[in-house]
C-alpha cells in the first residue's frame, strides 16, 4: 500500500501544490526532461559536472559530490563516462597521493563551450520575446527564490542573504550613453581626468554602436536594484585578427566589493573563448590597482607600459593580454 499522505496545514499544503505546479511548468519550459540534454548525448548531471570543472582549475570527486549533493557512487559513474570520452582527466594531488584531482581536457573545454552556448541560446529564446520590464521582474523573482532557499552553512547562508543582489545583462537603448556619462563623471571625480578621457570613451562607444557585430562583440551592464552600476565591453581588434579587446570596465563606488568587476571580466573571457578569439587584450592605467588585481587573478600578463599625459599628468599606460 502507498504511504498515507501527511496532513499539513491548509496554507502549507497550498504552497506545496504551487511549488510542484511551478516545477512541472518550468522543467517543461526549459526542456529539462529531454532525453538528449542540450541536444547532446550527455545527461543533465554530466553537463553540470562539466560546468563545475570549467569554472575552476581542479576539483576532487569529494568536493564535487559535496557541492552538487550527488551520491558518490552516481558521481563516480558519471566521471568514468566522462573520462572514457576523454573530456575529463585525473591526476594525483601533490600534497596527498591518495587524492585525485579532476580537470577538463582540451576536448572537454571545447565540448563544454558548445554546450554552454546552447544553454545560453535556449534561455535567450525564452527571454528575447519578453518586454524589458518583464525580464527584470523575472530575474528579480529568481534572485528572491535563490536567496530564500539557499540556506547553506549558518555563516555562509547569513552572508548570502545579507549580500546585495545584482544581475548582468546585455546592453539596451540608453546604456551606452550611460557608460560614457559615468566614465566621464567617475574618472573626473575620483582621479582628476580631464574632458579628453570622456571624449575617448565617447569615440569607443560610438564605434561600438556604429559597427556592432552581435556574433563577435558584446556589452554587459551590471544592474542592482534597477540601477546601472557597472559595465564592460568586448570588441574586435581591427588591426589584429583573432584578438579581442576588453574595454570600458567600470564599477560604481556604491557597488564595489560585491565581486562585480571580477564577474564582468569573467564574462568577457568566456565570451571571447566561445567566439573563437585566441587573445584578449586591454589597456589600462597603472594606478588602477583594484582593476589590475582582477586582471592578474584572471591570468592576464603585463606586456607593455609607457608614460603618457592623454588625460592628465604623470600617468602610465599598461597593456595586458590573456591567451585564450
Amino acid at each position: 500500500m502507498p504511504p498515507a499522505a501527511r496532513t499539513r496545514p491548509a496554507a502549507v499544503a497550498a504552497a506545496v501544490d504551487a511549488v510542484r505546479r511551478f516545477n512541472r511548468f518550468y522543467t517543461r519550459r526549459i526542456h529539462i526532461l529531454d532525453e538528449a540534454h542540450l541536444k547532446s548525448d550527455l545527461s543533465l548531471a554530466a553537463v553540470r559536472v562539466l560546468y563545475e570543472l570549467a569554472h575552476r582549475d581542479t576539483a576532487s570527486a569529494a568536493e564535487l559530490a559535496r557541492e552538487l549533493d550527488l551520491d558518490a557512487g552516481y558521481l563516480s559513474r558519471i566521471l568514468r563516462d566522462l573520462s572514457r570520452r576523454h573530456l575529463v582527466t585525473r591526476q594525483r594531488a601533490d600534497d596527498d597521493a591518495r587524492r585525485s584531482l579532476l580537470r577538463l581536457t582540451a576536448r572537454g573545454r571545447a565540448r563544454y563551450a558548445v554546450l554552454d552556448t546552447r544553454a545560453s541560446d535556449d534561455i535567450a529564446a525564452i527571454l528575447d520575446p519578453l518586454p524589458d520590464a518583464s525580464r527584470r521582474r523575472l530575474v528579480a523573482s529568481m534572485d528572491a527564490i535563490e536567496s530564500i532557499l539557499d540556506d547553506g552553512s549558518a555563516a555562509a547562508g547569513e552572508a548570502t542573504r545579507a549580500a546585495p543582489q545584482y544581475l548582468l545583462r546585455t546592453h539596451r537603448p540608453g546604456d551606452v550613453g550611460w557608460i560614457v556619462w559615468r566614465h566621464g563623471v567617475v574618472y573626473a571625480d575620483e582621479y582628476g581626468f580631464d574632458e579628453r578621457f570622456e571624449g575617448l570613451v565617447a569615440r569607443v562607444a560610438a564605434d561600438f554602436l556604429a559597427n556592432f557585430d552581435a556574433a563577435r562583440e558584446r556589452c554587459w551592464i551590471a544592474e542592482r536594484d534597477g540601477e546601472n552600476v557597472g559595465s564592460v565591453m568586448v570588441v574586435k581588434h581591427h588591426e589584429r585578427p583573432g584578438v579581442a579587446k576588453l574595454r570600458l570596465l567600470l564599477v560604481e563606488s556604491s557597488a564595489r566589493g560585491l565581486g562585480i568587476g571580477q564577474r564582468l571580466v569573467e564574462e568577457c573571457i568566456r565570451f571571447s573563448r566561445q567566439s573563437g578569439y585566441h587573445t584578449l587584450t586591454l589597456w589600462t592605467n597603472s594606478f588602477l590597482v583594484s582593476a589590475r588585481r582582477i586582471y592578474e587573478a584572471a591570468g592576464f600578463t603585463l606586456v607593455h607600459e609607457a608614460p603618457h599625459d592623454e588625460f592628465g599628468h604623470g600617468l602610465t599606460g599598461q597593456t595586458w593580454e590573456l591567451t585564450l
